[in-house]
């Protein structure tokens, strides 16, 4: 008879011990019997002498002959467990795949693989009008395709109907997993000459492709920082070991899996939320085997286990996209440098806006720090102009001065892009004769008026209603919209600038696959003159007809509460910069703003990121802030909001501490969400351990208050979001 101590999915800070014939090894799946339920649990080690051994409970079934976990990832879960304290059950079964998380098997299984079907030439023929479907009959044509790479280029819409004609037809195999597989394809396609520093970069990665070596890339929005991580896994690749790359959005993995896959000619592994469980799983066990090359992903891709490690690469390193915010509230970007010192390999952190913590970390010599100056093939930098907008006549949140400079660019066959952090038409309906505000009742905001939808809809619980014809206050039909959002600027801007095909690209209008992939292609064909959009715009794409970026209402994050804003500010103009000049036309940005003399617009403006990133390091340090300190936030929400903050005034006095401040509990940026009043207790201490052990000692006792089962609480360790 045999103990071993199994992780279990359930929200307890501890390990169970289950009894067994057979040994399993650390990292295997067994089916364990939890009270009334039966669960999946993963063996993480052996127990020799358990206390009251007749009274534990035996193993349903063994499940895996083999880790499905090996050293390495058994590890990094330990160490998630014990820096973020979550418990590491659910730790563990937020590293698995969703399939494995349910007990199906870890063996390969059927892919699935399209075929074109007999008389070839007369099926192509047919389908000359349709243009779509046409490219994708004719990629079956040399050879079958397999289920997820045509996906990755056509829709299901188009895959289906060339079915329903009889001009494809699938057949399901089972993959081969050959390890080091794509060295048979591997070959290098011309590549561009790098430039000095861009050399510098990529032999200093080169040299430490043998050992962990964390770099931060620092290079200008369009300094060719793909082109570095093209260049320094080259060698990596060639010598059969992997390389893991993680991009903050969906919207940006088709853009670099299409520029690996063309420079290398192997087949690269794609992860991200939009897959599929069954593709996610390929995925996993295709890389777990070594098959794939190079693996590209999102935030949870950081947990894709490799055979044959060789780099990651954690690309815009700084976006908030990085953060989970919820369950286990871990950031990819420091689980990557843990990974890569696991696993002995190099880490490149690339970035034109490196977060404060990154940067410190490459300044203070922790890491290394390779800049890149200067825009790839001679574009020049993009010159940025603060507009003064005080009395100025606004038409749909433009003023006049600006709307002149537009026609300039459009004049002269350029793109223009207008960026507004607001989806919607409008962020309030108000009334104009009583002042009535349509507010959401379970949030207590305003709700977002969209026109096209002809709703109300709160942007935080998701809360919607029709847009009434009368107000419901005094009963008047005088109802106005306050401030404006990317649907009122495309209505706006089709009247000023009629002729001009003009393109709006924020959630509401990029929803469906490949939507967002289509319109940039658009874009970039020179489809669309005027493009209008939110953050997405923002991230790495390249728009090389883009001279003119215009920034609506900047004001907000000057005088924000959340301390991280004015850094979140100043990465966001300088990322939209780089949006516009990328190419041989030299590009500007004009900043629209009230507050034309603030020193953080007027940093950014004459000194660039680095000089602001600086700066603000230092008044970090004074004011005894991150990356200076560690934080630590509790958090509880309920809907009676006396016993949110009962229960943090009753954390704060079980966390009492010399070493450790306490701030709080205060209310959450955003106080009430779904219904729900929402406090935070804030933990803060130069020592990074004092919190961890603080907290470690409170937990059971927090666990155990009376007020806890009443409330909703969390526990975020390095917090980056306070709303």
């Amino acid at each position: 008879m045999h103990f071993v101590e199994v992780a279990v999915p359930v929200p307890l800070r501890q390990t169970f011990t289950y009894s067994c014939d057979i040994l399993p090894e650390p990292g295997c799946r067994v089916s364990i019997s939890f009270g009334p339920r039966n669960l999946v649990g993963v063996v993480t080690g052996e127990l020799t002498a358990p206390e009251n051994p007749d009274k534990i409970k035996a193993i349903d079934k063994i499940i895996d002959d083999t880790p499905v976990l090996d050293r390495v990832l058994l590890k990094l879960c330990h160490w998630l467990s014990q820096y973020y304290l979550h418990p590491i059950g659910e730790v563990i079964h937020t590293v698995l795949p969703v399939l494995l998380r349910k007990g199906e098997s870890a063996s390969p299984v059927d892919e699935v693989w399209w075929h074109a079907a007999d008389n070839i030439d007369e099926n192509l023929a047919a389908l000359k009008r349709a243009k779509r479907q046409y490219a994708c009959l004719e990629a079956l044509v040399d050879e079958p395709v397999r289920e997820g790479d045509l996906k990755n280029t056509f829709p299901s819409t188009i895959i289906n109907a060339l079915e329903e004609k009889g001009f494809i037809r699938q057949e399901s195999k089972p993959p081969p997993l050959r390890p080091k597989m794509w060295l048979d394809y591997f070959d290098v396609a011309k590549k561009p000459l790098p430039d000095k520093e861009q050399a510098v970069a990529i032999s200093t990665i080169v040299q430490s492709r043998s050992r962990f070596a964390p770099y931060l890339l620092e290079g200008v929005t369009g300094s060719g920082k793909t082109e570095v991580y093209l260049q320094a896994i080259e060698d990596v690749l060639a010598e059969g070991r992997q390389v893991l790359i993680l991009v903050p959005e969906i919207g940006l993995t088709p853009q670099t899996v299409s520029r690996f896959a063309s420079r290398f000619g192997i087949d690269i592994g794609i992860l991200h939320s939009q897959l599929n469980d069954k593709d996610r799983l390929s995925v996993w066990q295709r890389a777990r085997a070594g098959e794939l090359g190079v693996i590209i992903g999102t935030r949870s891709a950081i947990f894709t286990p490799m055979k044959f490690p060789g780099m990651i690469i954690v690309d815009e390193e700084h976006d908030d996209s990085y953060k989970q915010q919820d369950g286990l509230r871990y950031h990819a970007r420091d689980l990557a440098v843990m990974r890569a010192h696991t696993e002995n390999i190099p880490l490149v952190l690339g970035t034109a806006t490196p977060s404060l913590e990154t940067l410190n970390n490459a300044l203070t010599k922790r890491y290394g720090h390779l800049q890149l100056t200067k825009r790839a093939g001679g574009a020049s930098k993009t010159h940025q102009q603060v507009l003064d907008v005080r009395d100025q006549r606004l038409q749909f949140g433009i003023a006049d001065g600006m709307l002149s400079i537009m026609r300039q660019h459009l004049s002269m066959g350029n793109q223009v892009l207008v960026f507004v952090n607001r989806r919607g038409y409008a962020p309030a309906l108000i009334c104009h004769h009583c002042g009535h505000s349509y507010d959401c009742r379970r949030c207590e905001r305003p709700y977002t008026v969209h026109r096209t939808q002809q709703r109300l809809q709160c942007h935080h619980c998701g809360g919607a209603r029709p847009i009434p014809r009368q107000c419901e206050h005094c009963g008047e039909n005088k109802l106005i919209t306050a401030g404006v959002g990317t649907e009122q600027i495309e209505d706006g801007l089709a009247k000023m600038f009629p002729g001009v095909k003009q393109i709006r690209i924020d959630s509401d209008s990029v929803r469906g696959k490949d939507k967002l992939q289509r319109s940039l292609d658009d874009i970039n064909a020179q489809k669309y003159q005027l493009l209008i959009g939110t953050q997405i715009l923002s991230k790495g794409h390249h728009f090389p007809h883009v001279t003119l970026v215009v920034v609506l209402d900047c004001d907000g994050a000057l005088f924000s509460a959340d301390f991280r804003a004015s850094e979140k500010l100043a990465q966001l103009v300088t990322q939209l910069a780089g949006r516009a000049g990328r190419a041989s036309k030299p590009g500007e940005m004009w900043l629209q703003t009230h507050n034309p003399g603030h020193p953080l617009l007027q940093d950014l403006v004459h000194n660039g990121y680095a000089h602001f990133a600086r700066q603000a390091l230092d008044e970090r340090k004074l004011s005894w802030m991150p990356p200076f300190q560690s934080q630590a936030v509790i958090r509880s929400e309920a809907t009676n909001g006396e016993l949110a903050w009962e229960f943090l005034e009753q954390v704060r006095t079980l966390l009492q501490s010399e070493v450790v401040r306490l701030n709080g509990p205060l209310p959450c940026l955003i106080e009430k969400r779904q219904g729900r009043y929402r406090f935070m207790l804030v933990l803060q201490s130069a020592q990074r351990k004092a919190i961890n052990d603080l907290l470690r000692r409170a937990l059971p006792n927090i666990t155990s208050l009376p007020t806890a089962s009443k409330v909703r609480w969390s526990l975020d360790v390095d917090p980056s979001d306070f709303s």
